[in-house]
């Protein structure tokens, strides 16, 4: 939702909370779409939001809100709610939003909600809790169109119309055995444009993407992505069909594991900061900090085993932030671009010789423009007593090995963890950095201890 609209109704909603202005907030709420009450709901306290959801008037615009709120909200939300409220919400839910609601729960209270759902809706929501939920079993809908071969596209087109009303995802007929096995797939345009008599097994496409029920939703989003379908089928060990992937899941799937990579590459968790505590916060990030604080005593340490060549041309110590901020730089570009291609699959763990090779090239490349530039401000800032072309020289080595070890370290790193299937997200960020640190103050000052000495 559009920034400018989410702040008008967030600024309307609590203008109204503040006035008591029940009939007017009734229309409004009434009115929103769920998916952008959704993010008004993130700025309201909870005594607010229950006065919002307390003001809905139609049980299917309660399901679809439920359905685009964020699990954590959702979770405080229906806290206190009646068991049998929730249960009538949820029986107007996809059975996958509902199955993602109830692993939140505990075991007693999931199991007291499905108790009172019919028993359609609760098996199949078992049916989904089986599944790990970060799967294609645990994402799937299990509502899908599939037809029998023999069935004529008139046949296929009256159960569109009668039994298949309510199904999610009805661009595609999918064709299974007597077995229920899938053997083919059919797009809704071919089914309209081919004569009433034409049987689903002469247009039906046999080469029908597919995913198993164990896989991870990571890979099951990047097929989606890369095939450009609206839906993917779900099939078991057997090849028994037995749900789909929609692509609203697999959006979402995207963004998840973007923001994930992302935050775990800073070494601050997997979840946004909105949805963590202060001490659970504080205890994830200490780990991380403390591979920073470790790297930083030993550049300590460095530095302090070059006192002799540091005390004799003092400038030296000017230049530690630049030649560390650059390496730094340039291997946190490098690590990133490494992860992403990773995660993407734009690269893969055989071009490791490759990509290490152009990254180490493009970092020689960069550091050799900007040590000639360094060094040129360093021969023209030191005064004249100090040898200012070696300081100059010194200070361009230094960039140069600086930024080259980081490009390395920062595209081998990543890709060496992932070939002992350890997330390179995980290791990337603040272990790179603290090594390139490491590396580029030894570096500088072992240059620093062989020109000077000349």
């Amino acid at each position: 939702m559009p920034v400018d609209r989410t702040r008008l109704v967030l600024d309307t909603i609590k203008r109204l909370l503040r006035r008591g202005a029940t009939v007017h907030l009734h229309k409004i709420i009434n009115k929103t779409h769920a998916a952008d009450l959704a993010v008004v709901f993130r700025f309201l306290t909870l005594r607010e939001q229950e006065a919002v959801f307390d003001l809905m008037d139609n049980v299917e615009h309660e399901a679809m809100f439920f359905s685009e709120l964020e699990e954590e909200i959702l979770v405080k939300l229906i806290e206190d709610m009646p068991a049998e409220k929730i249960a009538e919400i949820l029986e107007q839910m996809p059975n996958d939003d509902v199955a993602d609601l109830l692993g939140k729960l505990s075991d007693d209270r999931a199991k007291a909600l499905l108790d009172l759902m019919t028993k359609e809706e609760s098996e199949e929501v078992e049916g989904l809790l089986r599944y790990d939920e970060q799967t294609a079993g645990g994402i799937m809908v299990p509502d899908f169109i599939a037809l029998k071969e023999d069935t004529t596209a008139r046949e296929a087109i009256n159960g569109l119309q009668k039994e298949y009303v309510d199904v999610e995802m009805p661009f595609y007929l999918y064709v299974v055995d007597d077995h229920g096995r899938l053997v083919g797939v059919i797009s809704l345009r071919q089914l309209v444009v081919v004569p009433p008599e034409t049987t689903l097994k002469s247009i039906m496409a046999t080469d029908a993407v597919s995913v198993q029920t164990n896989m991870d939703q990571e890979e099951v989003a990047r097929i989606v992505a890369h095939y450009n379908i609206l839906a993917v089928p779900v099939v078991d060990e057997n090849n028994k069909l037995v749900g789909i992937v929609t692509v609203d899941d697999v959006i979402d799937i995207i963004r998840e594991e973007a923001t994930e990579d992302i935050l775990k590459m800073a070494g601050a968790g997997e979840d946004l900061v909105e949805s963590q505590s202060v001490l659970k916060s504080t205890r994830i990030r200490l780990p991380w900090l403390l591979a920073s604080w470790i790297g930083g005593v030993i550049a300590f340490f460095i530095i302090g085993h070059f006192e002799s060549s540091l005390s004799k041309f003092i400038y030296l110590a000017a230049f530690i932030p630049v030649i560390m901020g650059m390496g730094g730089n340039i291997g946190t570009q490098s690590s990133t671009i490494v992860v992403r291609g990773l995660a993407t699959g734009r690269l893969n763990l055989k071009q490791i010789r490759e990509v290490v090779l152009k990254e180490l090239t493009i970092g020689f490349l960069l550091g050799f423009f900007y040590g000639i530039l360094l060094g040129f401000v360093a021969h023209a800032a030191i005064p004249t007593e100090q040898p200012a072309l070696l300081l100059g020289l010194t200070v361009g080595l230094a960039v140069i090995s600086s930024m080259t070890i980081a490009a390395m370290v920062g595209s081998l790193v990543p890709m060496v963890f992932a070939r002992i299937n350890i997330d390179p997200a995980v290791a990337t960020g603040p272990f790179v950095t603290t090594s390139i640190d490491i590396l580029s103050v030894f570096f500088y000052f072992q240059i620093a201890t062989v020109l000077l000495r000349l």
